[in-house]
């Protein structure tokens, strides 16, 4: 293949990834925003956050597009598997900006009520998925298969830590029939939190796929047990 191709093709395998991590960027930062205004219950700026989550789709298109170029030069077997990964990872933020905007949807409603003490718990949830969601793009940066595992296996402390502020909220709502409204939003937030742990263990997945391929993934820890109590 020509100098003038390879070039042309690394170019464009560079600017998927950097359109990619700044995707993943985007979704961490509005992440990390909707977290403070549920802390700080700020009206205004949860329906920013809300708004912000179509720059994050419009960029997704952006992907889409590029892939679909990609695709159409006859790729090699490392570049289907850049492709396929690019397109899964580019979903898997995509909805994680989604579950960002919800968490700053429910704040709107959950400052109607008086605040809650559980919000920090919700607060260490979040900081746990922005941190899985910071990694594991740093990971597929530099395709470090190590680093990816390692978020893989971490998704475990979130499942527990949202299983435990679960317990707590059903507690609160049997002792106090008045805070069945807002902690009924709280439980939906911390689900959504959780979801987004679960979103970033697929990119580190993915990012298995994009060194190895088939290769057997580790098992890994689980430790969502709101199953068996009816979570949202």
């Amino acid at each position: 293949m020509p100098d003038h191709i390879l070039k042309s093709h690394d170019s464009e395998h560079h600017r998927l990834q950097e359109e990619m991590l700044r995707m993943g960027e985007m979704a961490a930062a509005q992440l990390e925003a909707a977290l403070d205004v549920v802390q700080r219950r700020d009206d205004k700026a949860a329906e920013r956050i809300i708004a912000n989550d179509e720059a994050i789709d419009a960029l997704e298109h952006e992907v889409s597009h590029d892939v679909m170029k990609l695709a159409l030069r006859g790729p090699l077997a490392r570049d289907l598997r850049e492709i396929l990964s690019a397109i899964r990872i580019a979903a898997d933020i995509e909805r994680i900006g989604d579950y960002a905007a919800n968490v700053a949807k429910r704040s709107l409603a959950l400052n109607m009520s008086p605040p809650l003490p559980h919000v920090g718990g919700l607060h260490a949830i979040g900081t746990l998925a922005v941190k899985q969601l910071r990694d594991v793009l740093q990971a597929y940066r530099t395709n470090d298969v190590e680093a990816a595992t390692r978020v893989r296996e971490r998704d475990a402390e979130i499942d527990a830590a949202y299983t435990g502020l679960f317990r707590e909220l059903l507690t609160y709502m049997m002792e106090d029939a008045r805070a069945i409204t807002p902690c009924t939003h709280l439980l939906f937030m911390a689900k959504n939190l959780e979801r987004i742990g679960d979103h970033a263990t697929n990119i580190a997945e993915n990012v298995w796929y994009l060194v190895r391929g088939e290769e057997t993934l580790p098992p890994r820890d689980k430790r969502d047990e709101t199953s068996t109590t009816g979570a949202p």
